[in-house]
């Protein structure tokens, strides 16, 4: 697979595998903007499209599958990935066109999986049939899992309440063949957002204070994209989730309050720190 220059200002490439939300907080607009923000190269094979806005989403168009194959193939070929990041992937065939497709691209690539379920205004993404597609297509494949507690409780068939039932979820995700998952802690009430990073071989608990806000449309979306974009970049995947988090926190504590919801991050904030 062609690989650029990596002393180059940008370097790594991400892929990104992602419906696009046209109120531009989450979805592939998300991941595009952190990608970039992070200093990385960004591509996408779309997945869906979306109406939406920060109060919810109001129509999903599938993007045929022969189309999305076609997508992934002309990038990889050409110009390569580091990295491969999926978010929503909405229905079975989906699933197994990204699984199938690398395999016969033989792609090496690492892959950052966002198992996106359901919207933040509480729109459901992915269609219960898809749940096994996942589980037996993709997830074994991940060098990183990425779910957040209610796709958690889902993919593991575990009840969260607590830090020690998200490690026990954690370790059934294990055994189902990623290197890593990590946890997302915020649907938890505590004052402390703490997320849970498990490998086979060890365990570290990342902890910061919870920002009171509604403006938090696409943090799974931006978290698990930032988390890529350090791994195409050469980071040790725990390494690569701390300069997420503080990245992610800061694009909330930023936030330009737009909408009359779920409000965007403030993805370019990095990108305003340069410009001084």
């Amino acid at each position: 697979m062609p690989r650029d220059n990596r002393t180059h200002p940008m370097n790594g490439r991400v892929l990104i595998c992602a419906g696009s939300d046209s109120g531009g907080g989450a979805g592939i607009q998300a991941d595009i903007k952190t990608v970039t923000a992070l200093g990385c190269f960004a591509a996408t094979a779309i997945t869906a499209l979306t109406s939406q806005n920060t109060k919810g989403v109001f129509n999903v168009l599938d993007i045929p599958t022969s189309f999305l194959r076609q997508q992934m193939t002309v990038v990889l070929e050409d110009i390569g990935a580091d990295v491969i990041k999926t978010g929503m992937l909405h229905n079975a065939e989906v699933i197994r066109t990204i699984s199938n497709t690398l395999e016969s691209l033989g792609d090496s690539s690492s892959l950052v999986i966002d198992p996106v379920m359901v919207a933040k205004g509480g729109h459901s993404l992915l269609q219960t049939s898809a749940i096994d597609a996942l589980k037996n297509e993709l997830i074994h494949k991940a060098h990183v899992l990425t779910p957040n507690i209610p796709e958690a409780e889902v993919l593991a068939g575990i009840e969260i309440t607590s830090v020690d039932d998200m490690r026990r979820a954690g370790e059934c995700l294990l055994d189902m063949g990623p290197k890593s998952v990590l946890i997302k802690g915020g649907h938890l009430k505590d004052d402390t957002l703490t997320d849970i990073l498990l490998t086979q071989s060890e365990e570290k608990l990342y902890s910061s204070p919870r920002l009171k806000t509604v403006h938090t449309h696409g943090t799974g979306c931006t978290l698990a994209s930032a988390i890529a974009a350090g791994i195409a970049q050469g980071l040790e995947v725990q390494i690569a989730t701390e300069r997420a988090r503080k990245y992610v926190f800061e694009a909330i504590r930023t936030a330009p309050g737009l909408g009359a919801g779920h409000g965007p991050l403030n993805h370019a904030h990095t990108i305003g720190k340069m410009a001084k």
